[in-house]
C-alpha cells in the first residue's frame, strides 16, 4: 500500500516554534535522532516513517517540511538548535531583507506575491520528491503579520496549484482579551476569512485556553512558549499517529477529516487531549482507563480551545485513543458515554463519538497506559467567531490603527468588509447546524 505523503508548511514565528516542537516529537517517536539518523534499535519496526519524512542517499531522514520567515530570528535559532541538522536547508526561506511583516496582515500578505514563485519552486520540489502526495499542513499563528498574511496568501495559492489535494491548518488563535498584539483582531478576520474559503480542516487552538490548560491542569505559572507549544505538538502528533502506525483504521488524512467534516464550510474542529505531563512538573501519574480517558476528552478543561463545549452540540466527535486498550473496553465506554447521554448531538448527524485505536510508538515514553486525543466539530466554535467579531468592530468603529493598512499597496477597506461578511455567513451556518432542518440549508 502506499503511503500517502503530507507536507508541512511552517509559517512565520509562532509556526516555526510549534513545527519545531512537533518535529522534535514525531522524529523522538519514530527513533530518529536529532541529526536524522536512526537511533540503534530503531531498524525493525513496522511504522511509517515516510508520511512525514524521506531517507536522503546516506539514509538520514528528513522532514518534508518548509520552514518559512520573513525575518532571520526564530529560524536562525532552529537552525542552531540540537535538532538543526535534522532539516534540509534547501527547505529553509528567510526572506532577503529579513524585516518581518511587523504585525500587519497586508505587509505579510503583499510580501509573498515578491517571494511566492521561490517558495513555490520548495514545494513543487519537494510534491515531486514524493509519490503519492495527500496534502498539507499548514502550522501557523493567526494574530501577527507572517503567520496570518503569508499564510493566507500561501493558502489561496496552494489551493489555486494542487486543487486535488488536502489542506489542513493547526491555526493558534490569540487571547481575545489580551492579544500580545494590539492589531490582533485586524490580522484575525482576515486570515478566518482564507481558512473558511481554502482549507478542508482547520483545528484551531488558541492561546487562553493553552494558557489556561498549563495554568490549572500543570500549575505551571508564567508558561515559556515551549511549553505552550509543545501542547499543540502533542496533538499533532496524537492526530496524526494513525497515518504514522497504522491499524486497521483512519490511516490517511481523507480518512481522518471526512467523517468530522459533514458540510464543506463547517470545517472548524476543536481538539482535547489527556493526560497532559509537562517536564517542568515532573512525574504525575494517574491511573487511566478507556472510560476515565473518554470521559476526561468531554470535559471543556482539557479542550484547547476557549469556546465553552457545555453550550451548544456536537456535529461530530473523533477520539484516537493510543496504548493497551482491550476493543471491548472501548465498545462498552462508548455505550455508557451514549447511555449516560455525556455529548450532545445535532439532531441530523449520527449522534455517536468515533473512536480509533491508535497504536503507541515504541520509544515513546509515556507513564500512563493510556491516552487519548478528541478532534470534535462543535457548534460552540461560534462563540470564538463571535468574539474575533467583536475585537474587530471595537478596533475598526474607533477606525484606529487602519494606517499601517491602508498604507500598503493594493490593500482596500473592502477586505475587512469581506472578510466581516465571511465570517458571519460562518457563525449563522453554525448556530443553523442545531435545528432540526439544517441539511435543507446546507444543500
Amino acid at each position: 500500500e502506499m503511503p500517502r505523503e503530507i507536507l508541512t508548511l511552517q509559517v512565520g514565528q509562532c509556526g516555526n516554534q510549534v513545527g519545531s516542537e512537533f518535529w522534535k516529537k514525531v522524529s523522538a517517536e519514530h527513533g530518529i535522532g536529532p541529526d536524522g539518523f536512526l537511533i540503534d534499535n530503531a531498524k525493525e519496526t513496522d511504522d511509517r516513517k515516510d508520511v512525514f519524512f524521506y531517507q536522503a542517499d546516506d539514509e538520514q531522514f528528513i522532514p518534508r517540511s518548509l520552514l518559512v520567515d520573513l525575518e532571520p530570528r526564530v529560524l536562525k535559532g532552529i537552525q542552531q538548535s540540537d535538532h538543526g541538522r535534522l532539516y534540509n536547508p534547501e527547505n529553509i526561506y528567510i526572506h532577503p531583507e529579513g524585516g518581518g511583516a511587523g504585525n500587519c496582515w497586508p505587509q505579510g500578505y503583499y510580501q509573498s506575491q515578491e517571494v511566492y514563485n521561490e517558495i513555490l519552486e520548495m514545494i513543487d520540489r519537494e510534491a515531486d520528491n514524493s509519490d503519492s502526495l495527500e496534502g498539507f499542513m499548514l502550522l501557523h499563528s493567526v494574530a501577527g503579520g507572517t503567520g496570518s498574511g503569508l499564510g493566507s496568501y500561501l493558502l489561496e495559492a496552494i489551493c489555486d496549484h494542487y486543487p486535488k489535494k488536502l489542506i489542513q491548518t493547526y491555526s493558534v488563535f490569540p487571547s481575545q482579551e489580551q492579544g500580545e498584539v494590539i492589531v490582533h483582531p485586524y490580522n484575525t478576520i482576515l486570515t478566518l476569512q482564507r481558512l473558511i474559503n481554502n482549507v478542508d480542516a482547520t483545528v484551531i487552538v488558541d492561546n487562553s485556553a493553552l494558557d489556561r490548560i498549563v495554568g490549572d491542569k500543570l500549575r505551571i505559572t508564567n508558561p515559556s512558549f515551549e511549553e505552550t507549544n509543545s501542547l499543540v505538538s502533542t496533538v499533532m502528533a496524537a492526530s496524526t499517529n494513525t497515518l504514522r502506525f497504522p491499524g486497521y483504521m483512519n490511516n490517511d488524512l481523507v480518512g481522518l477529516i471526512s467523517p468530522l467534516v459533514p458540510t464543506p464550510r463547517a470545517h472548524f474542529l476543536t481538539p482535547g487531549y489527556t493526560p497532559l505531563t509537562s517536564a517542568r512538573q515532573g512525574r504525575v501519574v494517574r491511573k487511566t482507563s478507556v472510560l476515565a480517558v473518554m470521559k476526561r476528552l468531554l470535559d471543556p478543561k482539557n479542550i484547547m480551545t476557549s469556546s465553552n463545549t457545555r453550550k451548544g452540540l456536537y456535529v461530530s466527535a473523533l477520539n484516537i485513543i493510543e496504548g493497551d486498550v482491550d476493543p471491548s473496553d472501548l465498545h462498552k465506554s462508548l455505550q455508557t458515554i451514549n447511555d449516560q447521554k455525556l455529548a450532545r448531538f445535532v439532531p441530523w448527524g449520527s449522534r455517536s463519538i468515533q473512536v480509533a485505536l491508535s497504536r503507541r510508538s515504541p520509544f515513546s515514553q509515556s507513564a500512563h497506559r493510556i491516552s487519548g486525543l478528541m478532534m470534535a466539530n462543535h457548534t460552540s466554535i461560534r462563540g470564538l467567531f463571535e468574539g474575533v467579531v467583536n475585537s474587530y468592530q471595537k478596533l475598526r468603529n474607533k477606525k484606529v490603527f487602519l494606517q499601517n493598512y491602508t498604507k500598503a499597496e493594493n490593500f482596500e477597506l473592502e477586505e475587512f468588509d469581506q472578510a466581516l461578511e465571511c465570517v458571519t455567513r460562518m457563525i449563522e451556518e453554525y448556530k443553523n447546524m442545531e435545528k432540526d432542518n439544517y441539511l435543507d440549508f446546507a444543500s
